[in-house]
Formats: structure tokens, C-alpha cells, sequence
């Protein structure tokens, strides 16, 4: 169980349950559920949704990634920080980008980089960045809770004298909204179009220019991770970053061989209702589309369906989803708490891909376009290349279309 103890709210300094030590962090949920353990990063409390990611790996990856914007990671992997950080490795493509994750919580401290590419420990990464971090609680008893009852809203804190109101932060978690109804894309895109042309990250290499481009990418920015724009450069695009906010005519006025709806945070009915009609408009222009999560989402919401709140949601580097078309089962990425409702989908619509794990939606292509998307993260490597197929086919209609 939990280590879990209530405290009032006069600013005593609590015990660490079962060790008479000091607790300096906490985790507070809406319930009135609390955890005590050791801060870490920056000080301070941030409200979120607490949501649990199974990855071994990648952890700065997932704390970069726009798409947990107002979310709180509880790792269940139980050793994080060995390779500690460094700044190739940062998925926020824009300024804007870095209100990522909230705070990250830990199953034992971090623990010291040993990796020759790390270029500042995890603790002080944190730090850095504003993002507070826990240890030493039950991240099982954790995990298990948001498996039976789904993600909560709680509050993360950390103070190094480890003085907490406890019933303020449990009010400050039990009236924060939630992400129902959030559109976070507004916070996390950029505020100006840019252009990227690199590449992917190549062993001893480096981030690699593309160099003489064969397709001009228009890429809608709902929270964009960098690898993606690097997977399309692999492809040979240039890619032209515009705004959640951008129309239709914009992106169109590029004269693109093709348009990426991107990963984001938030609701995705709230974002779609101002991007869903423009989104419509560039698929009826006859350009192809490729969407990516919460892109992926949209793109069924402009072709007429519904998305749904998911209890749990998907967050790891383990889930396996079937290939309607070809049976294969492919091992990927995912992080959604959100999920496209397939009982929705209109006739001209088929579904591609489904998780083995729920049976719920993963994938939806337009009839007779060249139109589809993923709720999975293709530019993610945890198969490691099941996923890659996905931008050589978006690389092939858009060729198909230039000839």
C-alpha cells in the first residue's frame, strides 16, 4: 500500500512514513489521497492529471514532449536518470513547447548519469527546467490506483524544509478543471511559422541537414516533438511550421506536397473547434494528410466523428497495435488520454489500426484519398523501426501527387 499520511493545514513539517525522516515532496490527490517522499527539481507545487508511463527509456524524452502539458508522470520503471541529459535529446521544437510535463514522480531517487553523452545530471535538469520531481514513494500502489479508478487531478510539491499545507493543496487538486474541455495546444504551439530541415539523430553523428529537399511539408503545430520533424526529414522534407492557429489557406498558400497535423495536448474537441474546419478544407483540397495523435484525433473530428476521454489512457513504449490491413502487430509508442470514438466514424472512413491492449482505435484512413493517421507515435523507435513504414508511405503519396 500507499505510504500515506494526513497532515492538517497549520504548515507542520511531516514524517516520512516509516522512517521518522523528513518528507520534502508530496503528491496530493483530489481525493484527499497523499503520498510523502523526497523532492526533487524545482521547489514550489504544480496541479495536473497524474498519469502513469511504462517506458524503460526515454525519460527527458517524455518530459520535453509537448503533449504532457498539465500532466503529472508517475514512472513505472523504477530506475530513472542514469543517462542524465543532454541537449540533443529535448522533443520541444519551439519556445512555447517547453510547458511540457508538470512534474515527474520517481519509484527511488534519480540516480547519478553515467553515459557519455550527458551533459547535466537529471536532479539539476529539473531544476533547470521547473519541473518538480518525486521520490520514494509506492509508485505500484500509484499505478494500480489510476489503473482501477482513472488518472485524478492531484497537486506535486516539493520544499526542502518540507513544510506543506496539506488541505490547501488537496483543495487546490480537487478544483482544478482537468483536461476535459482544456485546449493546451494554444499554450504549447508556436507563435510564428518556421522552417526545419534536419534529419534524425545519427550515431557519433549528430543531427544531420537535408540537404537539397524533395518535398515541401506544411507541419500544423498543436505541440510538435522535434523527432517527428526529423523523421520527415529523413524523407527528404522541408518542413513548414505553422501555428494551431493557422488557416487552411495558409498552410495551402505554401503550395505543400503535404500536410502533418501534429501530437498536442488537451481535449482535442476543444482545440478542433477552431482547427477542425480548416483541417476539412486541406483534405478536400486533394493534398495528402498524415496525422499523428492528438493530429490524428482532429482528423476524425473534421471528417465528422467524435473523440472520447480515456480512464487510463496509453503512456509508454510497449503497446501493440494490429495492422488491419496486413495483420502485423507492431510495438509503439504511445501517450493519449484521449481517443477517437470508432462507433462515429462516417461510411467514407475505415479504420487501419487497433490497440491489443483495449481494442480501442489507433488508426483511420480516408477511401480513395490520401489521407491517414496514427494515434501512435511513428517517429518513436520502441520496436524500433515498426512504426517508420508510416512517413515512407506519407513520402510516397506525396511523390504520387508531384508526378
Amino acid at each position: 500500500m500507499a505510504a500515506v499520511r494526513k497532515s492538517g493545514s497549520d504548515g507542520a513539517t511531516p514524517a516520512k512514513p516509516g522512517t521518522g525522516a523528513t518528507a520534502t515532496g508530496v503528491l496530493v490527490l483530489a481525493d484527499g489521497t497523499v503520498f510523502f517522499g523526497a523532492g526533487h527539481g524545482a521547489t514550489g507545487a504544480a496541479v495536473g492529471e497524474v498519469c502513469f508511463n511504462t517506458s524503460m527509456t526515454g525519460y527527458q524524452e517524455i518530459l520535453t514532449d509537448p503533449s504532457y502539458a498539465a500532466q503529472i508522470v508517475a514512472f513505472t520503471f523504477p530506475h530513472v536518470g542514469n543517462v542524465g541529459s543532454n541537449a540533443e535529446d529535448m522533443e520541444g521544437s519551439s519556445p512555447a513547447a517547453a510547458a511540457a510535463a508538470r512534474g515527474a514522480i520517481f519509484r527511488a531517487p534519480p540516480t547519478a548519469p553515467s553515459n557519455y553523452r550527458s551533459d547535466l545530471p537529471l536532479e539539476d535538469w529539473l531544476a533547470r527546467r521547473g519541473v518538480i520531481g518525486l521520490s520514494g514513494i509506492d509508485t505500484r500502489a500509484l499505478t494500480r490506483r489510476i489503473r482501477e479508478q482513472g488518472m485524478p487531478n492531484g497537486v506535486i510539491a516539493h520544499d526542502p524544509a518540507g513544510k506543506f499545507d496539506i488541505d490547501a493543496l488537496k483543495a487546490q487538486a480537487k478544483s482544478w478543471s482537468g483536461l476535459e474541455g482544456m485546449d493546451l495546444a494554444k499554450d504549447v504551439t508556436t507563435a510564428q511559422s518556421y522552417i526545419v530541415e534536419e534529419g534524425r539523430w545519427r550515431w557519433d553523428g549528430g543531427v544531420p541537414e537535408v540537404k537539397a529537399p524533395k518535398f515541401d511539408v506544411v507541419v500544423f503545430d498543436y505541440g510538435v516533438k522535434r523527432n517527428i520533424l526529423r523523421a520527415l526529414g529523413d524523407i527528404g522534407a522541408r518542413c513548414h511550421v505553422l501555428p494551431a492557429s493557422a488557416t487552411a489557406e495558409e498552410a495551402l498558400a505554401k503550395k505543400p506536397d503535404g500536410v502533418v497535423l501534429s501530437n498536442g495536448p488537451g481535449d482535442p474537441a476543444a482545440t478542433g473547434k477552431y482547427a477542425a474546419k480548416e483541417i476539412r478544407k486541406i483534405v478536400d483540397s486533394g493534398v495528402p494528410v498524415f496525422g499523428i495523435c492528438l493530429g490524428h484525433q482532429m482528423l476524425g473530428l473534421a471528417l465528422g466523428a467524435k473523440t472520447l476521454k480515456m480512464p487510463q489512457g496509453h503512456h509508454g513504449a510497449n503497446h501493440p497495435v494490429k495492422d488491419k490491413a496486413t495483420d502485423k502487430v507492431e510495438i509503439v509508442s504511445m501517450n493519449h488520454g484521449f481517443a477517437i470514438d470508432r462507433d462515429t466514424l462516417p461510411k467514407d472512413v475505415e479504420e487501419t489500426h487497433v490497440s491489443l491492449f483495449d481494442g480501442s482505435n489507433c488508426g483511420i484512413a480516408v477511401k480513395g484519398k490520401p489521407v491517414f493517421s496514427v494515434q501512435y507515435h511513428p517517429e518513436a523507435s520502441p520496436g524500433p523501426q515498426d512504426s517508420h513504414y508510416l512517413f515512407e508511405r506519407f513520402a510516397e503519396e506525396m511523390a504520387r501527387r508531384k508526378r
